[in-house]
């Protein structure tokens, strides 16, 4: 199983030089899951960079994936990976959605860096 953090799935909607590392796990929808927070992020960012139009259809796109809400359990295991890492929320509610479904997180996000279970490839 594969999540593709929002740093990624941005990078891939504009067509970003690190674009081509989340092809793999952006191509193989069968193995993807998708965080309903890497929704929001994704969704907001494009709203506010193109159109609603355009934001529409990359959830669209993310939506092709398994979408997994934010359970209690996912939230309670996000909040001890934040302490444990101190990061912020939305990124340990990926860490944590992660561990849940035994999936590898592939980012952009120097939040990530030297953590178990991700494919991190530094920002171009």
């Amino acid at each position: 199983m594969n999540i593709v953090d929002s740093s990624g799935w941005l990078a891939y909607f504009a067509d970003e030089p690190n674009a081509k590392h989340f092809l793999t796990p952006l191509n193989g929808t069968d193995s993807l899951v998708v965080p309903t927070i890497t929704i929001y992020e994704v969704f907001k960012v494009v709203l506010r960079e193109s159109s609603e139009n355009e934001a529409l259809q990359a959830a669209v796109a993310m939506g092709k994936g398994r979408v997994v809400d934010l359970t209690a359990s996912i939230a309670i295991a996000a909040a001890k990976i934040s302490l444990e890492h101190k990061i912020p929320m939305a990124d340990s509610t990926i860490l944590a959605t992660a561990k849940e479904f035994e999936a590898t997180v592939w980012t952009q996000d120097s939040d990530f860096k030297n953590i178990d279970d991700v494919k991190y490839f530094p920002k171009k």
